[in-house]
């Protein structure tokens, strides 16, 4: 196991979370001609915790054991956060998928992370 994979899973959490939103602001703006205020109201729909907790439950079966070790500490790490618009359940749930990316982005395993975002993009399509 590499050093980052041991990495506070809180801290991977908040790189994921800017990669998500770099991924999906990339998206709509290489695909769609849209106002900047609609990109952002966008990506909001989409980066948010309801929306990566059913990301994750995507993915969660296709992780491999390092992965799946990130996750489940992020899952059971003590946070003192109460989400406003989604359950503690979506919330712990979204940040595992946040840990996961942050970990394959510091790691620069960018086909992995590039293979987990099309599947979650073909599960949505289907």
């Amino acid at each position: 196991m590499n050093q980052y994979a041991l990495k506070n899973p809180l801290a991977l959490a908040a790189l994921g979370d800017a990669v998500i939103t770099m991924f999906v602001r990339e998206d709509l703006i290489a695909n769609q001609d849209l106002p900047i205020a609609k990109i952002h109201s966008e990506t909001a729909k989409i980066v948010n915790a309801k929306s990566q907790s059913i990301f994750f439950e995507t993915i969660e079966d296709w992780l491999n054991d390092v992965e799946q070790d990130i996750a489940r500490r992020a899952i059971n790490k003590k946070t003192n956060s109460i989400p406003k618009n989604a359950t503690l359940a979506e919330y712990k749930k979204a940040t595992a998928f946040e840990a996961v990316v942050g970990y394959l982005y510091i790691t620069k395993n960018f086909y992995r992370l590039n293979q987990m975002m099309q599947h979650i993009a073909k599960s949505g399509e289907e």
